[in-house]
């Protein structure tokens, strides 16, 4: 029995270190995280296990907002636009340069001078009056220096154009809108000129409110429309063959609650010689001015119609009271000086001319810079 003692007390030792070790490597078990099946890599076109990574899902592209356009300075448009201008007066200009320039002008050369101003249509009266200053002076004065005749040709141009207008537009005062009424017969880009006008005043920082109020020209409120979206005006428009009045009413009531500073309303052309729609354009006006003043009605008329202008300009200022002028398709005629016969018919200023299609082409009438553009070579 003691020789079998150290044996029992070996074999107690090692089942009490394997019992100790047993014990150790369960507790380590325990706090190792729980082993996860393998995963498959990224595939392409589903077909697991190649390894190869899937292209990133594009985002869809956010929708863009079209930006406002931004119209240009109003200040020099009519010197900007000289050169174009004066391509369009030359034969008028050259023509009175080359005779005026003349020593010892004849009672021809006078004639061939009246002439001249004639075909540009400054009219009869107008004509006669600067013939007649003119002779005047080449008789003191001489008509030899060419750089002297046309500075007298220019002062006296510019009198007959008649620099003391007051050429500006009306805007917000009394605490309301400026309310503007644009009319004129059909052709004569009325429309366009609504368009026009209203980003010759968001140029100077003005906020407007666009009438679409003719109602009988399917396309005309869809233009207004256009012209407006360009440059963040709001337009009021009806329902096709809707009453105008109504149209115009409602432009002016958003334009004093928006306390816009304009409201440009754009009515429907009309013959002249159609009393039913002259009366409703007397309407329209009236209409408005149950709701507020109408302070600027603007006649458009077509440059290139000349003298034919006149007999418009006369009806219309009988139905309407006719405060500025806006003559359009400037840069296409040779007839300058409707200019001074439709202020005289009218005793009105022109306030606004087109000189071309571009959006930016309606500048402010400035009579030197208009004259200048008369005498360019």
């Amino acid at each position: 029995m003691q020789d079998a003692l150290p044996y029992i007390i070996v074999a107690v030792a090692v089942v009490l270190i394997a019992l100790v070790g047993g014990v150790l490597l369960l507790r380590s078990r325990k706090g190792a995280p729980p082993k996860l099946p393998p995963t498959a890599p990224p595939t392409v076109g589903g077909e697991p296990g190649t390894g190869t990574l899937a292209p990133p899902v594009p985002a869809a592209p956010a929708p863009t907002v079209p930006g406002l356009e931004v119209p240009a300075p109003t200040a020099g448009r009519l010197v900007r636009l000289r050169a174009r201008l004066a391509r369009s007066q030359n034969a008028v200009g050259r023509g009175l340069l080359a005779l005026l320039s003349r020593d010892n002008l004849t009672e021809q050369d006078w004639e061939d001078v009246e002439t001249l101003l004639l075909q540009a249509d400054l009219g009869v009266a107008p004509t006669q009056e600067l013939v007649d200053r003119l002779r005047t002076r080449a008789r003191v004065e001489g008509t030899g220096d060419p750089a002297r005749v046309r500075a007298m040709l220019g002062e006296e141009l510019l009198a007959l154009v008649d620099p003391t207008f007051d050429r500006s537009l009306a805007t917000r005062h009394d605490g309301r809108p400026a309310v503007i009424l644009v009319v004129g017969v059909n052709g004569t880009g009325k429309t366009t000129t609504t368009g026009k006008l209203a980003r010759v005043l968001i140029a100077e920082g003005r906020d407007v409110v666009l009438a679409a109020a003719d109602t009988f020209r399917a396309a005309a409120a869809d233009q207004l429309q256009s012209w407006g979206d360009r440059v963040g005006a709001e337009v009021v428009r009806g329902t096709e063959g809707g009453d105008p009045a109504s149209v115009a009413f409602d432009a002016v009531r958003t334009g004093v609650e928006s306390e816009a500073d304009a409201v440009l309303i754009d009515t429907a052309g009309r013959l002249h010689t159609k009393v039913g729609l002259m009366d409703e354009l007397g309407k329209v006006k009236r209409v408005v001015e149950k709701q507020s003043p109408v302070d600027e009605v603007l006649l458009v008329l077509d440059a290139t119609t000349g003298q034919n202008g006149l007999q418009q300009a006369r009806v219309f200022r009988e139905v309407v009271d006719v405060t500025g002028l806006v003559l359009t398709k400037l840069d296409g005629t040779a007839k300058g000086g409707i200019v001074v016969a439709v202020q005289r018919e009218l005793g009105v200023p022109v306030k606004l001319v087109g000189l071309g299609e571009g959006p930016d082409d309606l500048a402010p009438f400035v009579a030197e810079d208009f004259v200048n553009a008369l005498l360019d070579a």
